[in-house]
């Protein structure tokens, strides 16, 4: 699977008193499917088509990140994030 870094966005873990650092289209893949707290949402579902469709080539990381960061703050789970260098 391709990597695709990105500047990191900072989640809470399954134990509400710890965060980690999505780097990558592929961990925000890995974390949407595997770590998620809800089970469904509106923006889970863009993040995740968005993750695929990054990996495809089809959309750029910038767009997939930024779903990623919407179906996190949808979970209640966003910390924060890298800001974006222009």
């Amino acid at each position: 699977m391709r990597n695709l870094p990105f500047p990191y966005v900072t989640v809470l873990t399954g134990n509400a008193k710890k965060t980690r650092n999505i780097l990558s289209i592929g961990e925000a893949a890995e974390f949407l499917l595997y770590h998620w707290p809800l089970a469904h949402g509106e923006k889970l579902s863009a993040a995740r088509q968005a993750c695929i469709d990054a990996l495809h080539g089809k959309i750029t990381c910038t767009r997939a990140r930024a779903a990623f960061i919407e179906a996190a703050k949808e979970a209640d789970i966003y910390v924060g994030q890298q800001i974006l260098k222009h």
